[in-house]
């Protein structure tokens, strides 16, 4: 089966062509999902126009919701792998490749592409920089080694869509809480070093109160952690870190 990639965007009809044809010159082979979280903007006509398939929510429910309409595509079409990047012209496509045999090779079920296992001219905010620490730290507790903990361009293979597709997985701010459930459910998490942007446009997420509940949302969701899948599909909790 044909690998997928998944890109969540909203209103992203500045952005979306340029990333669709880095990543067309990047021959990845996989086939390109583009799931439009409701944009009240071009979003999906631009990204029909330049050949990727379009999955379209009526109205917009959350950077998470998006990921997973993309992991019950992929599961409902028969990937065995699905590769997932940002629509902001952060991830570079020219990634996707190393990503994909760390699967492919099966070192890791699932794989996150690290902006800080290697020297890099990344810069990241005082904030966000406290916060990924503050999050490392977290999931070093729970056992799980992360040094990018909220980097959204990953490759995971059908076991982690499989518990991704559960009831558990965030509609809103999936990170380090949906790493850890998956490290806790038995699978294999692990990362490699990407380059990455900073982005074309400034965050929305860690900002002003949204910030303070970003940090509160995610440390609960550490606590609660589902810590492992039943042999039913079920997710089992155990609220111990």
């Amino acid at each position: 089966m044909t690998p997928v990639l998944i890109i969540p965007a909203f209103n992203e009809a500045d952005r979306i062509a340029t990333v669709l044809e880095r990543v067309a010159a990047a021959g990845t082979g996989c086939q390109v999902v583009v799931v439009d979280d409701g944009s009240a903007d071009d979003t999906a006509a631009i990204a029909r126009r330049c050949g990727a398939t379009v999955l379209h929510h009526p109205f917009h429910l959350g950077y998470g919701a998006a990921l997973q309409t993309g992991y019950k595509y992929a599961l409902e079409n028969g990937a065995d792998l699905v590769v997932q990047m940002d629509a902001d012209g952060q991830h570079d496509p020219e990634a996707i490749r190393a990503l994909m045999a760390a699967i492919h090779n099966d070192q890791f079920d699932l794989v996150v592409g690290s902006r800080f296992l290697e020297m890099t001219n990344y810069q990241m905010g005082l904030l966000r920089g406290l916060g990924r620490r503050l999050f490392s730290g977290l999931a070093s507790l729970a056992g799980l080694q992360i040094s990018d903990p909220t980097s959204g361009f990953q490759a995971l293979n059908r076991r982690v869509l499989e518990l991704y597709v559960g009831d558990f997985f965030p509609h809103d701010y999936p990170d380090v809480d949906v790493l850890v459930a998956a490290y806790r459910s038995g699978l294999r998490v692990g990362e490699i070093p990407v380059h990455m942007s900073e982005g074309t446009r400034a965050s929305t997420l860690h900002g002003g109160f949204r910030s303070i509940y970003y940090v509160y949302k995610m440390t609960l969701s550490l606590w609660s952690a589902p810590t492992r899948v039943a042999r039913s599909g079920a997710v089992s909790e155990d609220p111990t870190p």
